[in-house]
């Protein structure tokens, strides 16, 4: 898909209201809560909401699960008012759908991977969300992946992510052109903890590229 003339940003696994203070203040789009709880970067219900106070409209809020069950994310929906859904692990389209919410499919690249396929199976995602594989993790690794293996028309709005930092964003926005960029531990000082410094320094080199 072509990029849009602004990219948007979501800044994921936060963890304190100050940093989310800091992302809004950046211009980030999207603030990504994680609900998985074998992630550094976990919240639960009451720290989710907790932080949610801080987000004012129009800034997209995404509760992001890993290979749950039905009811663990009907329980977290009855508690957080989630604007958005992101499922990171090998849920099917039939499971990401039943939760009267929009939502985001993600997906760990690597060779051999029809992602012209992956999206038509989740042909009802609001995006595709790339990520880099890992054998081990299933996301917030820091680490990139081969942007060369996104191939063009895959017929959802793209968010890169991945290893994404203010350093090589603009590399990044460049060479895949995507909807939107998603990011975590490229603003973070330790896992969960980010910088504003950081989030400030990445906003600007998304802003910087994002018409190139």
């Amino acid at each position: 898909m072509s990029m849009a003339t602004r990219v948007r940003v979501k800044v994921c696994g936060l963890t304190r209201p100050a940093d989310v203070v800091d992302c809004v203040q950046a211009g980030a789009d999207a603030l990504g809560l994680v609900f998985f709880a074998d992630s550094p970067r976990a919240v639960d219900a009451a720290q989710a909401r907790a932080l949610l106070m801080h987000v004012p409209a129009f800034v997209q809020s995404v509760g992001l699960f890993v290979n749950p069950d039905a009811a663990s994310v009907r329980a977290v929906l009855d508690a957080v008012p989630l604007d958005l859904l992101q499922f990171h692990g090998e849920e099917t389209a039939e499971f990401c759908a039943q939760f009267s919410r929009p939502y985001l499919k993600a997906v760990r690249v690597r060779p051999g991977l029809d992602l012209l396929q992956y999206c038509d199976q989740h042909a009802r995602a609001r995006g595709i969300l790339l990520d880099a594989y890992h054998p081990s993790a299933w996301g917030g690794t820091g680490v990139s992946f081969d942007w060369s293996l996104v191939p063009t028309g895959l017929g959802l709005p793209v968010i890169l992510s991945g290893g994404l930092n203010p350093t090589n964003v603009g590399e990044a926005i460049r060479a895949v052109r995507p909807y939107a960029v998603d990011v975590s531990s490229g603003v973070e000082i330790s896992k969960g903890i980010k910088d504003a410094s950081r989030i400030q320094a990445f906003m600007n080199g998304v802003r910087t590229h994002e018409a190139l």
